[in-house]
């Protein structure tokens, strides 16, 4: 047992250096008192800035926005992603290999550039508003709207919905969709009680990852929803940088995890139950 623990030592040291040790020095920077004459006083200790977050409506509206944003990207990348990662798992040779690289493409490129991109698209004199205005109708106002941030984080996030469905889809044995078809069942029917159920962990596991690196996102909602449609991770960025309010910016980053945590284990928890039951586990 303790070879066990010698082994595994490296891996938790790196662990704790690059994850719980940042994490901890948050916390603790979100209790120190902010004065902006004199800045960070680290040897003094206050509850403002919880009260401050807790009381505070602006600060209500930027949570609820940043979680529904992230709801509705979750669902379209479930709706686009799981049929996607479907039809690219019946794929054959060399097809399957191709578009298997076309999704995985766009993760090999910057983010930042990926929210430029999308900028030109959906700007005044983007290309989306040229080709309306060449069908003989009028401009519409798309950059620095919530239909920009979630088509452009839709597009950045699908890739991490379709591959744990697609690898789910990977364990699934085809001779039973042929058997469930072959006894009379219909293709939607072998969908709900063979396909879906099987392919319930991937979805899950996506969806955790999609809602998380959603609702912590800071360059698209940056770039693409610009100074007014602010979310959390630019309400941070605010704080640190602009305001130079560390402990408040600390604060906003300690609430998100916490509530970005309480989110994601309880979706986790309600479709792990579903799922167990579906099995008559």
């Amino acid at each position: 047992m303790s070879r066990g623990y010698l082994l595994s030592l490296p891996a938790l040291v790196l662990f704790a250096g690059l994850l719980i040790l940042p994490l901890g020095l948050t916390l603790v920077l979100s209790f120190n008192v902010f004065d902006y004459q004199v800045g960070v006083k680290a040897d003094e200790w206050t509850f403002a800035h919880y009260l401050s977050l807790f009381s505070d409506s602006y600060f209500y509206e930027i949570f609820w926005r940043t979680f529904w944003i992230s709801a509705l990207v979750t669902l379209l990348c479930v709706v686009i992603g799981v049929p996607e990662a479907y039809i690219l798992s019946r794929m054959g040779t060399p097809w399957r290999s191709i578009f298997l690289i076309l999704i995985l493409t766009p993760l090999l490129i910057s983010v930042v550039v990926r929210a430029f991109g999308w900028s030109l698209l959906l700007g005044a004199d983007g290309l989306v508003n040229q080709v309306i205005q060449f069908l003989g109708g009028r401009p519409v106002k798309l950059l620095y709207t919530p239909f920009a941030v979630i088509i452009a984080l839709v597009h950045v996030m699908l890739p991490f919905m379709i591959i744990p469905v697609w690898t789910s889809l990977q364990k699934l044995d085809p001779s039973a969709e042929q058997a469930a078809l072959s006894l009379g069942a219909s293709q939607a029917t072998v969908m709900r009680k063979i396909v879906l159920p099987q392919v319930m962990p991937g979805v899950l596991s996506g969806t955790l990852i999609v809602f998380g690196l959603a609702a912590s996102s800071f360059a698209i909602p940056g770039l693409l929803g610009g100074r007014r449609l602010k979310m959390v991770a630019t309400v941070v960025y605010d704080q640190y940088l602009s305001e130079l309010n560390w402990p408040m910016g600390a604060t906003i980053a300690v609430v998100l995890l916490l509530v970005n945590l309480l989110i994601m284990l309880s979706w986790n928890r309600m479709v792990e139950g579903r799922y167990k039951k579906s099995l008559g586990v």
